[in-house]
């Protein structure tokens, strides 16, 4: 089993910047992908950046110029750096990892969530 443990969420004002954090642990693993989403109230889950490993990161639409998505592969951690805060990234956000355990068993966590909160 892997967990996932976000943190870094909290409320801003619009413009401002947030970094979010996931760490994985626990038994012997190998990631494949590790990805946010967002999900705002009555609003369905979204995809916000994912890292392939050794691949190119994707964004949304709606946050490409303003988010970043990096990974340090060594402490099987991926971050989120939030720049230029709108009120439209108001919501949950989720760090998502897929990957294999041993004997090549495919594994798809999810963290519990953070939330972000910005204000206008």
């Amino acid at each position: 089993q892997v967990q996932l443990v976000e943190s870094g969420g909290g409320l801003v004002q619009a413009g401002g910047s947030l970094r979010l954090s996931c760490a994985a642990s626990g038994s012997t693993f190998s990631i494949n992908v590790m990805a946010w989403y967002r999900q705002a109230p009555g609003k369905q889950r979204e995809l916000v950046a994912a890292a392939p490993t050794g691949g190119t990161p994707n964004y949304g639409d709606s946050v490409k110029g303003r988010f970043t998505i990096s990974r340090d592969n060594n402490k099987n951690t991926v971050f989120l750096q939030m720049n230029s805060l709108k009120p439209e990234d108001t919501g949950v956000y989720y760090c998502n990892a897929k990957g294999v355990l041993r004997a090549w068993q495919p594994f798809d966590y999810w963290g519990q969530g953070t939330q972000v909160a910005v204000s206008s």
